[in-house]
C-alpha cells in the first residue's frame, strides 16, 4: 500500500481522469481508483468527499442528482471545462515532478 501523504497532492488528478470518461458517483470513483491500483491505493471516503466538495467549490466539476437502478437518489460528478484544464495541468506538473525525483532515487544495480 502506498502512504496516502505520498499521494494527497494527486487524489484530485486521479478524480478528474476517471471523470473525463463519464459521470461518476463516490462509491464507483473509490472502486475504480482501487482497481486501477491494484489496491495499492484506497481512498478513504472522506478524502474522497472532501476532494468533490473542494473541486466543486474550485468549478473543477459538477454534481447532479441521479438514481440507482433500485430508484435511490445518488449524487453524480462530471467534469467542467476548467476541471479538464486543471487536469491537463496537472499532468504536466507530474512530469516534471517524476523528473526531479527520480534524480534521487537510487536505482539497484
Amino acid at each position: 500500500m502506498i502512504s496516502s501523504d505520498v499521494i494527497r497532492g494527486y487524489n484530485d488528478t486521479m478524480i478528474l481522469y476517471l471523470l473525463l470518461k463519464e459521470p461518476s458517483y463516490g462509491y464507483e470513483i473509490s472502486k475504480q481508483i482501487r482497481i486501477l491500483t491494484d489496491e495499492k491505493y484506497i481512498i478513504k471516503e472522506t478524502t474522497l468527499y472532501s476532494a468533490f466538495k473542494r473541486m466543486e467549490g474550485n468549478g473543477l466539476i459538477e454534481s447532479f442528482a441521479g438514481t440507482e437502478t433500485n430508484g435511490k437518489p445518488r449524487t453524480y460528478y462530471r467534469i467542467t471545462h476548467e476541471g479538464r484544464k486543471y487536469y491537463k495541468k496537472k499532468c504536466e506538473e507530474w512530469e516534471i515532478t517524476q523528473e526531479v525525483v527520480e534524480k534521487f532515487i537510487e536505482k539497484e544495480n
